[in-house]
């Protein structure tokens, strides 16, 4: 007996040849890019998160680090916009169901890929966050890389002018946050370029 509830399976044949091409790339490339950027999101929060903690607690010193507020604010947006991307590759998992769908409820290839390009915007927007939250972070471990050189005979030199493992936690979660946009960037990008190929 036919699963009514299953378009697919109601309509194995109303379905053109080219969208039952593009619907497995859709579902699949979702997927991929939706878990590979959700554990990749989750470490590089739970980092922020620490580091966060670590400076409101005052335990870098009375001063702390010049621009790591700046640093941090950059790379919690970037985080955030991932969450944002995080959110449009399930989508493409969606999208590949209501592609599959009766025609009169079937998308319109136009808004599959302007799905596809709101992706890209969202990508490139966290991606760019991150970026400036490299810039800063790498300008502070450059200045803390070359502080024994200066105050090699000082005495007034704290542990926080150091490089410590925190620093390298930050720039680490930074990173994974940067390839997570990497990731969403591609997959919106392959998924265009299959539509394409597969319309020509």
């Amino acid at each position: 007996m036919p699963n009514n509830l299953d378009p697919q399976a109601s309509e194995p044949k109303a379905l053109p040849p080219t969208l039952k091409r593009v619907i497995p790339a859709f579902r699949m490339g979702g997927w991929i890019s939706f878990w590979v950027q959700l554990v990749l999101a989750v470490v590089a929060a739970l980092i922020f998160l620490f580091a966060v903690l670590y400076e409101r607690s005052g335990a870098r010193g009375p001063g702390g680090n010049p621009g790591t507020g700046a640093g941090i604010f950059f790379a919690v947006g970037g985080l955030i916009a991932l969450g944002a991307s995080i959110y449009w590759a399930f989508r493409y998992t969606r999208l590949s169901q209501q592609l599959a769908a009766p025609k009169p409820m079937r998308p319109k290839p136009q808004d599959a890929i302007q799905v596809l390009r709101i992706g890209i915007m969202v990508n490139i927007a966290g991606m760019s966050l991150s970026l400036l939250a490299a810039e800063a972070i790498t300008g502070i471990l450059v200045g803390k890389a070359l502080q024994p050189q200066r105050g090699m005979f000082r005495t007034d030199i704290s542990l926080d002018d150091f490089i410590q493992p925190l620093d390298m936690f930050v720039v680490l979660a930074n990173t994974h946050t940067i390839v997570a946009h990497f990731i969403g960037l591609v997959t919106a990008l392959l998924l265009i370029d299959w539509i394409n190929r597969q319309r020509s």
